[in-house]
């Protein structure tokens, strides 16, 4: 798991540490110290620790003109031991409210495993987006199955065509235009 790095080829684009917005904003990291892990398996310096035990992050790219994020996700997700979500939501997610991000992709290939509680911080979220809306991309079928299960897809829109994303051939802007045309034609059916 140490050779998973983030995404970096948006780094032109967009760093969290060099945004003033960020949670993440002034944040150093080492290219040679690998001081964070997911259980016993030590994890690239690059990603973000946010309070969880067993998931960790990296935002990709911040358009506050547009109001989207993209984040993209590594480690087990787990809402029942660790209550990651609530993390995730009081410690990233508002703070990218409270600056008016309402359109949120989530980056999922790297999550190997989600374990349910309940489901009140997704609709939280959900319900501070005014309009907006959340979406999944490349998560693995059986994660998806443990969303779907606890009923967390009515929250974060997966699969059909977000299963299978391409989305490393695209800049930032493409992804979010490309990702907001599946959601429109989504409701509109």
């Amino acid at each position: 798991m140490h050779e998973i790095e983030p995404y970096y080829n948006w780094r032109g684009n967009y760093i969290a540490a060099n945004d003033p917005y960020s949670p993440f904003c002034n944040r150093e990291y080492s290219e040679f110290t690998f001081s964070n892990s997911v259980y016993d398996h030590l994890i690239h310096p690059q990603w973000d620790e946010f309070g969880s035990q067993t998931l960790f992050i990296k935002i990709l790219m911040v358009n506050y003109e547009q109001q989207y994020c993209i984040i993209e996700l590594l480690g087990e997700w787990n809402d029942l031991l660790y209550n990651d979500i609530m993390f995730l939501y009081r410690n990233i997610i508002e703070s990218l409210l409270e600056n008016d991000i309402k359109y949120f992709i989530l980056i999922g290939e790297n999550v190997l495993n989600f374990h349910a509680d309940t489901n009140d911080y997704y609709e939280e979220w959900f319900n501070n987006i005014d309009n907006g809306w959340i979406t999944g991309i490349n998560f693995r079928h059986f994660v998806i199955k443990e969303f779907e299960d606890a009923n967390i897809d009515y929250f974060i829109a997966f699969s059909g065509e977000f299963n299978q994303f391409a989305w490393r051939n695209l800049i930032p802007d493409q992804l979010f235009e490309k990702v907001n045309s599946i959601v429109t034609k989504r409701l509109e059916i």
